[in-house]
């Protein structure tokens, strides 16, 4: 499968159970595929993707913005946008790696693939990269163990 940014994908269930981190989006939500997951090629190592969870919740995640930018100013973590035509939230906060094994199918509308906007992909890119830069200088703004996660990805790659 060719993965391509501007997409949103769906993860085989091997991966969570490989990796077990409890911060992940959970499991098949009432029978159907897990959270879509957005996905942007890591900038260093070009089998690596780091997928955003993109949540149909955004008036929940809405105030947590607002609240974040009362509090620090602005808010990287979550971005809130348009995804099949409906405001979403993407979840930054909850990103992680995976590698192109673990991608079980792009998300599709009447087996269409659903695409994300340019600006939006640009508005994405640059909060995971700010969030990840910040995240290699010791400050964690994600849930997700991403140093721990990033390790088995880049182990099952040298497999």
């Amino acid at each position: 499968m060719e993965i391509q940014q501007g997409y949103s994908y769906h993860i085989k269930d091997e991966f969570f159970d490989l990796v077990q981190d409890k911060y992940l989006m959970s499991n098949k939500e009432q029978g159907n595929y897990r959270p879509h997951y957005y996905a942007i090629q890591d900038r260093k190592n070009p089998k690596l993707y780091w997928m955003i969870p993109i949540s149909s919740q955004a008036e929940k995640y809405k105030e947590i913005v607002e609240k974040k930018k009362k509090r620090y100013g602005k808010c990287n973590t979550i971005v809130i946008g348009l995804f099949a035509g409906k405001e979403n939230a993407f979840l930054i906060q909850n990103t992680f790696p995976v590698i192109e094994k673990y991608f079980d199918h792009v998300h599709t509308i009447q087996e269409q693939p659903v695409t994300i906007h340019k600006k939006l992909d640009k508005v994405l890119v640059e909060n995971l990269n700010e969030v990840l830069a910040m995240y290699n200088r010791g400050i964690k703004l994600t849930f997700t163990g991403i140093k721990a996660i990033r390790n088995i990805m880049e182990e099952e790659l040298g497999k």
